[in-house]
């Protein structure tokens, strides 16, 4: 692991938990933060996934899982930002990007005001 890596992780991260809002910290450990919603899931006994920073070998993650969910969200997510994503709810980055970081900061804070209350994700 780089000190680089570290940087965005521990970047992202505060990003993560300062935007998430009412989402509850499922696993706070060192590279590995995971958040959930203060809901069950439908149907389920456990807490529904909102997000995630993972610290991984050549880059670090962070998923929303709200935008898999809601694809629609996906309007929200800037052009540069879309450069970044891998999939329909990750983006990656192996270097600190501050103003792609405030991007993804903001896009956070919009997911977890869709995930404040139950949702049932529609098929897409």
């Amino acid at each position: 692991m780089t000190e680089t890596l570290q940087s965005v992780f521990d970047a992202l991260r505060e990003r993560m938990l300062r935007a998430g809002g009412s989402m509850d910290v499922a696993k706070g450990e060192p590279g590995n933060l995971i958040l959930k919603t203060p809901w069950n899931e439908p149907g389920k006994r456990e807490p529904a996934w909102f997000g995630a920073v993972q610290l991984k070998k050549n880059y670090v993650s962070c998923h929303l899982m709200p935008l898999y969910a809601r694809p629609a969200m996906r309007d929200d997510v800037s052009a540069e930002l879309l450069k970044r994503m891998q999939g329909k709810s990750c983006f990656n980055f192996k270097k600190v990007e501050l103003e792609l970081f405030d991007a993804l900061e903001q896009l956070t804070a919009i997911c977890a005001s869709a995930y404040a209350e139950p949702v049932v994700a529609k098929p897409h």
